[in-house]
Formats: C-alpha cells, sequence, structure tokens
C-alpha cells in the first residue's frame, strides 16, 4: 500500500526545554483512517502542524502524498485538506459563500465552484444553512462546515485535528457518522487527532497512541485491546493507600499481573477476574488495606495506554505545554 504519510523520527523543541516531538514515527496508507491517540500536549497537534507544512521539524523527515514538507511545501499543501480545531470559516460570510471562496482560491471556475459548493452543501445536510451567515450556526453545523471547506478540492490527505473537541453529544455523534460516511472513499486518507478513547476506539481503522512526544503502541483498536488477555481488575480506596502492603498482598496471588498503582486507584489484569476478585479482597483486607470498590472489565484502550504509558490516560493530560497551544485557524488546505 503507498503511503499517504510517512514520518520519521520527527523531533520538535519549544522554548522552554519543551520537548513536544521525541522522535515520533508514523504512516498512512492511502484510503486508511490513523487514529493519532493522546491527552492534550502529547504531540499531536504539533505532528499536525509538521505534516501540514505550518512548523519545521528540529529532526527527522516527513512527506504526504510523496512530497518533502520541507522541500515542497507548495506541493503538499495542493493535495492536503484540514479541518483545524478552531473554525477557518468567515463568520460573516454564508455557508455557500465560504464554499464557493474556498474553491475559487483553489482555481477552480465560477459555475464549477458553485457546482462543488452546492454538492458538499447536499452532502453534508447544509442546505437549509446554506444562505445564513454562519455566525448564526450551532457548534455541531458549523464543524460539518469546516469538514466540507476541507474537502472542496478533493484533496489526497484530510487532517482532523481534533474535530468534536467543544460539541454536545448529539452534535458529536452526527460528526462522527460524518467521519464515518468519509472512510468509504478509498481516494481520501484521513489523519484524525483524539483525546477521546471513545472516538479513536469508534472511527479509527489504526490507531498510533502518543505519549510525551512519541508513539507508544500501534495497531488496530481490536489488536490493542486484544494483546491483554484475560480481565481488567480495577480497585478504588478513599484515599490513596500504603503500597508497600498492597503490592506485597497481591504479589502473593496466582494468576494476577501487570498490576499498576496509581494514587487511590489499583489496575491489575487476570484470567478470570470474576474468579480473582474474591481472593484479590481477602488478601487486601488481612494486610489492613481494605479496597472500597472493584470492578472487573474486559480490556478498553485505557487499559491499552496504561500497558504502554504506565499510567491512565486521565491522569496523562498536560494541558498548557507548548502542543496545547493556539491552533492555526485556516481551514482547508494551502490559500
Amino acid at each position: 500500500m503507498a503511503h499517504a504519510i510517512e514520518a520519521d523520527g520527527l523531533v520538535k523543541n519549544y522554548p522552554g526545554d519543551v520537548r513536544a516531538l521525541d522522535g515520533l514515527s508514523i504512516t498512512l496508507g492511502q484510503g486508511e483512517i490513523l487514529g493519532l491517540l493522546g491527552p492534550n500536549g502529547a504531540g499531536k497537534s504539533t505532528t499536525v502542524k509538521i505534516l501540514t507544512t505550518l512548523v519545521r521539524p528540529d529532526a527527522g523527515t516527513a512527506a504526504v502524498a510523496g512530497h518533502d514538507v520541507l522541500r515542497r511545501p507548495d506541493r503538499v499543501r495542493r493535495v492536503i485538506g484540514v479541518v483545524s480545531q478552531r473554525s477557518g470559516a468567515d463568520p460573516e460570510a454564508t455557508g455557500r459563500e465560504n464554499l464557493v471562496l474556498q474553491a475559487r482560491l483553489y482555481g477552480t471556475g465560477g459555475a464549477q465552484a458553485r457546482r462543488r459548493a452546492d454538492e458538499l452543501l447536499e452532502r453534508f445536510g447544509l442546505g437549509e444553512a446554506a444562505s445564513r451567515k454562519v455566525k448564526t450556526y450551532s457548534g455541531g453545523t458549523r464543524r460539518r462546515l469546516d469538514v466540507a471547506l476541507g474537502l472542496v478540492h478533493r484533496p489526497r490527505v484530510l487532517f482532523l485535528d481534533e474535530p468534536t473537541t467543544g460539541l454536545d453529544p448529539e452534535a458529536r455523534a452526527s460528526m462522527w457518522a460524518e467521519i464515518a460516511a468519509l472512510a468509504g472513499d478509498e481516494a481520501l486518507a484521513i489523519l484524525l487527532t483524539t483525546h477521546y478513547l471513545d472516538e479513536a476506539d469508534r472511527l479509527a481503522r489504526r490507531l498510533a497512541i502518543v505519549d510525551r512526544g512519541g508513539v507508544v503502541a500501534e495497531g488496530t483498536p481490536d489488536a490493542l485491546k486484544g494483546e491483554l488477555r484475560g480481565d481488567a481488575v480495577h480497585l478504588e480506596w478513599g484515599e490513596t493507600p500504603e503500597e508497600a502492603p498492597v503490592r506485597a498482598a497481591l504479589g502473593r496471588l496466582p494468576g494476577l499481573r501487570d498490576v499498576v498503582l496509581d494514587g487511590p486507584r489499583l489496575s491489575a489484569r487476570a484470567d478470570d477476574g470474576a474468579a480473582a476478585v474474591p481472593a484479590v479482597l481477602a488478601a487486601l483486607d488481612q494486610a489492613g488495606v481494605p479496597a472500597a470498590a472493584v470492578t472487573v472489565a474486559r480490556p478498553s484502550l485505557d487499559d491499552v495506554y496504561l500497558r504502554y504509558a504506565g499510567r491512565r490516560f486521565a491522569q496523562a493530560d498536560t494541558a498548557g505545554t507548548a502542543d496545547a497551544a493556539a491552533e492555526p485557524a485556516a481551514t482547508g488546505g494551502a490559500r
């Protein structure tokens, strides 16, 4: 399969000794959706900035649709569509006017630009809102317009950077449906960045889990979860227990593995979680550190992240680092 994106060993440093990317490498095949999953500050948006020619890497190489991002940024911009975290639509123009303008900026003639705008308005269910100013749109409607703008020029690679952030549940579900529909286009490759575990699980054909500027695990969602054989056993205390007696008590139990204690919560793996729970609770009671709650579940992406990153996904949010800085507002490709 030809690679729509190929990045190798990307490094990016920001002032203040912040290393946003630390040797990140990914590939994206044509017709594929790759989910770049990680908490805020993990390096996802910096990766997108490099691949869309907005930022130069300090080291490493990257090519999009066969074009080197440093040597031929002009060619890269012609073959990509970008839906940033911030909308790039002109709020004072109508939806149709935004789409026609985007098409004209790519050199499309007036009549053809209007036809393309009408196609996208129908495709994304924007017909009723087409003649209204964008500033009157709801969040979900505006995001659908953003995706339409990114597709005006029929790009080969579409970047969706946190496309559902800030949307209410109904609008988020609608956007999921739109993205899933795009997955049927074999001529289009999609790089989706997200910090929502359920979004990555549902939409991505393949995942690259990012932590501290690098890829720590890669594969299909099912394959990654399948690596964690057995059940996940989760324990909680009212306050953080002493680690030594907890580990000593659980270390004597056969069949319990991958024990990770994170503050007042503990996670472990067991071949049969339900059968392991009575022995786990008894051992903790005997050690004087009884648990307040226990649950057993099938493996999730949170468990995958815990295994490879050594911490829960929610605890890994590093908002406020260089990678969580304001995103460029441009939507679409080169303008």
